[in-house]
């Protein structure tokens, strides 16, 4: 601590202090490594595409998943027109300070499925952003949890603007773990 009771961090990343802590304390610490493409070739060639043919291909693997989801260890698994189900695994990786699953791996998981919702639903050259994201944390998230299911249907598609809801569930026993509702803005020509 500083003489005015400022706390600093000192230079680098968090994975520049866990890569320290490993060096001494190689018992508790663990590593992943990550692979992932580029996401702007990808994001170009889904531009071309309705978004069920791009949420399509991502699902079967002829398209690669977005970097996030690989980050994040979550992926679509089912979809059609309106709704879509993610299903995640997460880890100790995810974790807060207080050792839980942070929230922000829930709101990461409810809001990938409700935007992807939308997605299936537009044109050709039409894309969608979030708007709003309102999230309700219901039960807490640990390593323990095992496999999740994030559920997104549509509520309401406009031609400028979109809302969906989804719900996410502990796969083995169902259940609800958190639930939220998003506003999409939609973008682009005549949708």
């Amino acid at each position: 601590m500083s003489e005015n009771g400022v706390v600093t961090a000192p230079e680098g990343t968090a994975a520049d202090v866990a890569e320290a802590f490993a060096a001494s304390d190689p018992d508790n610490s663990r590593s992943r490594t990550l692979v992932w493409q580029d996401p702007v070739p990808t994001a170009a060639a889904g531009a071309t595409m309705t978004g069920m043919e791009y949420m399509t291909a991502v699902v079967t693997g002829q398209m690669p998943p977005p970097p996030i989801a690989v980050t994040m260890r979550l992926r679509p698994v089912e979809l059609e027109e309106g709704r879509v189900i993610f299903e995640g695994e997460p880890g100790e990786e995810h974790y807060n300070p207080i050792g839980v699953v942070h929230g922000g791996y829930a709101a990461t998981l409810l809001d990938s499925a409700l935007g992807c919702a939308v997605h299936t639903t537009l044109p050709a050259g039409v894309g969608y952003t979030s708007l709003g994201l309102e999230a309700k944390f219901v039960r807490p998230i640990t390593r323990d949890t095992g496999r999740v299911l994030c559920e997104a249907t549509v509520l309401y598609r406009g031609r400028k603007q979109a809302t969906s809801e989804a719900t996410l569930t502990a796969a083995d026993s169902g259940k609800l773990l958190a639930h939220g509702i998003a506003t999409c803005m939609i973008l682009g020509g005549g949708a």
